[in-house]
């Protein structure tokens, strides 16, 4: 009686393994990004999408593309589908933590990618480019190639995402060293290509000597240097990126800027989902802290022939 017990008790156990495996793998991962027709926000939702799918997961993308209206409808979609985690790339660090904190109330895990909320313990960890490293990292090169005198220009960020303020203080720590250089300019882009080429035309209407700009993406530093070209002043001018798209390692291969700092999207694209589906799994993610920093790599004319893939450089 007890054997047959046990034997009934062991398949019950083997049984309840293989429906939680399968609750996994047909479990939905639902993977939220800024906006895809940037190819950072691109490569962010679909190495996420590939990793979920290579354990066996469904996955979905979608785009808030700024809003957080948008992104609180896509967190009820996500509540509504019976997600078994979120992979988010936050709108605002402030009005992004109700959507969070909504998911959370649901019982779904949330993992931010890329950007941070500014509140600790909702979700369950908080995947981003150290931006303070690599915004010292790319100040540094950008110095080198203007120069220590001249006036120069910024194009900043959206003000609503941490990173745009991490990375001109980044740039303002190393180039406030040299006090021959004078900031003559500083405009709000939004990380947007179009913003940062009529941004960079009334700065240039304004100040026309300028020697170099030193931009918080490369989408805007792109558009900077569709202005100069315009402008017949590419040659004068010095820019510098962030972010390590194809795009900035095309320019750099052509000439035109003189640097990006590669985000390490696809590692940490990759790596949220990992610890997603640890925690699905175990209950625990299996990092030592929510908030992890990951280092950025410089691209310049002397390494750009070791791109290998988007937002990947080879050692």
């Amino acid at each position: 009686m007890f054997k047959k017990t046990k034997s009934v008790l062991l398949a019950a156990a083997a049984a309840a393994t293989m429906f939680a495996s399968s609750a996994w793998a047909d479990g939905l991962m639902t993977i939220i990004v800024n906006d895809p027709a940037n190819p950072y926000w691109l490569t962010e939702g679909n190495v996420a999408k590939e990793t979920a799918e290579k354990l066996g997961y469904t996955a979905s993308v979608s785009a808030h593309k700024g809003d957080t209206n948008t992104e609180s409808t896509l967190i009820d979609t996500a509540i509504t589908n019976k997600s078994v985690a979120i992979i988010l790339d936050p709108a605002n660090a402030d009005g992004s933590v109700g959507a969070v904190k909504k998911a959370v109330d649901a019982g779904i895990p949330v993992f931010l990618v890329n950007a941070e909320i500014n509140q600790e313990g909702l979700a369950k960890a908080q995947l981003v480019s150290n931006n303070a490293q690599g915004a010292a990292l790319g100040a540094t090169q950008w110095v080198e190639s203007v120069g220590q005198s001249g006036k120069y220009a910024e194009l900043f960020g959206n003000p609503a995402d941490n990173n745009a303020a991490t990375r001109s203080n980044g740039y303002e720590t190393v180039l406030t060293q040299y006090p021959d250089l004078v900031k003559a300019a500083k405009e709000v882009a939004d990380w947007d290509r179009t913003k940062g080429h009529d941004k960079m035309q009334s700065m240039l209407q304004a100040n026309p000597d300028i020697i170099g700009v030193i931009s918080g993406n490369d989408e805007m530093a792109l558009g900077a240097i569709a202005a100069l070209k315009e402008a017949g002043k590419l040659a004068q001018v010095k820019v510098g990126g962030f972010d390590g798209s194809p795009d900035a390692v095309a320019a750099i291969k052509a000439g035109e800027m003189q640097y990006t700092v590669l985000q390490p999207v696809a590692v940490f694209s990759a790596e949220a989902v990992k610890q997603a589906d640890s925690f699905i799994k175990t209950g625990k993610t299996g990092a030592a802290t929510e908030k992890q920093l990951f280092d950025c790599l410089l691209i310049t004319k002397d390494n750009v022939d070791k791109y290998t893939g988007p937002f990947t450089l080879s050692q």
